[in-house]
């Protein structure tokens, strides 16, 4: 363990993303920047090490001063690690942690891979599984494609059934592109009518490119039959055409959300639902709008350790966890400078912005566009996020008066729907869409059965799976 003075730097507890099969995957997302990522590592087979996922373990356990430790797996695809391995890693858990400590294991899949003994196993050792999906078939298949560019939904599908069947504690992970920025409530109804999902996350895909890269990336992030794949780093101030315009992942959001407010609160939870209602009460379960970041880094299969998933590149490697104790890497000062450089580098926009308390400038990678005061370092989907804080700001401080007093948040379904009884249903839709309120959220739907929230499935907040499956 690292000396006193480096424990005391380093927090308490952190969110580690270990990718114990690098950047390799079993299917090829047309937006899926981390396939790139095998060129950090152009010589290498890309599959962690027994020694590496000892130390790993060990280093994770060791780190936390708090007695919830999550262990998550991502990729690439993890699957491709075999059962073989994750039963080591189970074992290595049981052999590590310290009399207290609370382990979840959280596994990051694109499902194509689960069979029986997949989900005999993630259910029998309490995995909790995010699968991706980005909706119904006619979305999902346009970036979500084999190697041969067909698309994966049955294949997915399967997937999904199984872990159902075996009872397994999931949560949809689903990408803000340009295929389904328009379609808000139907993907959502999708997952909630047709899946059943209880537990929903939602993604934007925001790929950046400069000048020099963006005919490339506007083409992939695949390898053709005689190229290398282009090296994703976060620079330039273009976006590929797969990419979520800024105002549409507000408006995508706005849709969902007025959807669910009428019908699903309490019953269904959307991740970025959940926490903004935490953030009314100061609480930050996700780094994306905290203050501060920092605590979430990402291993790789051999042991680097980076800043953030997102920034998997030479300049923001903090070291190798077989050469440094992973706390001491997590503490460095540089580490730290990255996770406060989030609040310190704020343009006044942001600053003097009414939501500035919840968004606190989105995440970092998202930084590259101008205020309006042609100040750098303004978020890309800053007209989104301020159109999303806005509009569910009097729902949510209904919802927060309502938690406060103790009662329950889905309270709020009832005044919904008393106030849309007074409402002249060819008014325009509170959503903003433009269409009136009878042909739009105000269109009856039939009423889907009651699905208590799943006992055994931690928070959506607490799996900060991303797009890279």
């Amino acid at each position: 363990m690292p000396d006193p003075e480096v424990v005391a730097r380093a927090p308490p507890r952190f969110h580690l993303l270990a990718k114990p099969s690098g950047s390799t995957c079993n299917i090829d997302c047309k937006y899926c920047f981390f396939l790139s990522k095998e060129a950090l590592y152009p010589d290498d087979r890309h599959r962690m090490s027994e020694a590496t996922l000892e130390a790993y373990i060990r280093q994770l356990l060791e780190a936390h001063r708090l007695p919830e430790v999550t262990v998550a797996w991502q990729g690439g695809e993890p699957t491709l690690m075999g059962l073989e391995f994750f039963r080591k890693a189970v074992a290595l858990v049981d052999r590590y942690r310290r009399p207290g400590q609370q382990v979840q294991q959280t596994f990051q899949t694109n499902g194509i891979a689960l069979d029986d003994d997949w989900c005999a196993f993630l259910k029998a050792n309490d995995f909790l599984v995010g699968l991706s999906v980005d909706g119904p078939r006619d979305i999902h298949d346009v970036n979500r494609v084999t190697r041969g560019g067909k698309g994966t939904f049955d294949l997915v599908m399967k997937g999904w059934e199984r872990l159902r069947r075996h009872g397994v504690a999931c949560n949809i992970l689903c990408t803000v592109n340009a295929a389904n920025q328009h379609q808000g409530r139907r993907v959502y109804q999708f997952f909630r009518d047709e899946l059943g999902a209880t537990w929903i996350q939602f993604i934007p895909i925001v790929e950046r490119a400069t000048a020099e890269t963006i005919h490339i990336a506007n083409l992939g992030w695949s390898a053709g039959p005689r190229e290398k794949r282009l090296l994703y780093t976060q620079t330039g101030s273009l976006v590929t055409r797969r990419s979520v315009g800024g105002e549409q992942y507000g408006r995508f959001l706005v849709d969902v959300f007025e959807e669910w407010v009428r019908r699903d609160v309490g019953r269904v939870f959307v991740q970025l639902f959940d926490v903004t209602l935490e953030a009314w009460f100061g609480r930050y379960k996700l780094c994306i709008h905290a203050p501060t970041c920092g605590n979430g880094p990402a291993l790789e299969h051999n042991g680097d350790l980076y800043a953030c998933d997102h920034f998997v590149e030479p300049r923001f490697k903090l070291g190798n966890i077989h050469e440094t104790h992973m706390l001491a890497l997590v503490a460095a000062p540089e580490q730290r400078k990255f996770g406060s450089d989030k609040r310190d580098t704020l343009t006044r926009q942001c600053r003097e912005c009414s939501v500035r308390p919840l968004c606190n400038g989105g995440c970092p990678k998202d930084r590259f566009t101008q205020s309006r005061d042609g100040e750098p370092g303004q978020n890309y989907m800053c007209s989104g996020l301020y159109l999303f804080f806005t509009h569910t700001r009097p729902a949510m401080e209904q919802m927060a008066r309502l938690y406060a007093s103790g009662r329950a948040p889905a309270e709020i379904m009832a005044a919904k729907a008393a106030e849309d009884r007074k409402r002249n249903k060819r008014s325009p839709c509170p959503c903003g869409s433009g269409r009136t309120f009878r042909l739009c959220h105000g269109r009856p739907l039939p009423a889907a059965p009651e699905q208590p929230r799943p006992a055994e499935a931690a928070s959506v907040a607490d799996v900060q799976a991303l797009p890279s499956s």
